[in-house]
């Protein structure tokens, strides 16, 4: 049974604390600049919302800025929780695959596959990356999309998944998708931001598997 949460909404059409994410959703679902955070307790969102500003800014967690030598210029690191984060999960690649999005502030789960029977990291994450675009037309939303593979994110820019894997009967649903997230990126665009995320720096993007 999933655990009782509380959801603070600082900046939305109407702020204030939900017992539920759909209540929060329709508070900030096409909101520009949507501010919001689950908590585990109702204590705990009441201190959060009543901080107000001061916790409205930390949604944003921001890393020191910092340079490798003196010859790179300074680099602002950070990344924006009230976003998407997707991944891709396999087992041998290529091999099954599956790929799951999730909420990067708090990892909610808002959509996921069962495991295709072949396929390769790259086109999962291709695939992760485009069901991202289309969950935020048909929510309405307007939030960053982060992948941490720069080949897939390559591939939604040309609008074009560049895989080579060989096409057969356990292949053939993987393609199947593939083909059609091909369409759809040709029909609708990419109307979101699509970032790499940055591991180095960050850790383990929020949609992991931990299967590495």
């Amino acid at each position: 049974m999933a655990k009782k949460k509380y959801y603070v909404v600082w900046k939305g059409r109407k702020p204030g604390i939900y017992t539920t994410w759909a209540e929060c959703e329709a508070e900030v679902k096409g909101f520009k600049g949507a501010r919001f955070k689950s908590y585990p307790t109702y204590e705990e969102a009441k201190r959060a919302f009543q901080s107000g500003k001061s916790e409205v800014a930390s949604t944003q967690k921001k890393q020191p800025t910092h340079t490798t030598n003196q010859n790179q210029k300074k680099t602002s690191i950070y990344y924006e929780t009230t976003s998407i984060s997707v991944d891709a999960g396999t087992h041998g690649n290529p091999g099954p695959v599956e790929y799951q999005g999730v909420w990067t502030e708090d990892g909610q789960v808002l959509f996921k596959t069962k495991p295709y029977p072949l396929g390769t990291n790259n086109m999962a994450e291709f695939l992760a990356i485009v069901h991202a675009l289309q969950f935020q037309k048909e929510k309405n939303l307007n939030v960053p999309i982060y992948s941490d593979s720069q080949t897939a994110i390559g591939w939604v820019n040309k609008k074009k998944a560049k895989a080579t894997l060989v096409v057969n009967e356990k292949s053939k649903p993987i393609w199947n998708d593939v083909s059609k997230a091909e369409e759809w990126l040709h029909e609708h665009g990419i109307p979101n931001q699509v970032l790499k995320w940055e591991t180095k720096d960050w850790g383990e993007i929020k949609a992991d598997y931990g299967r590495k």
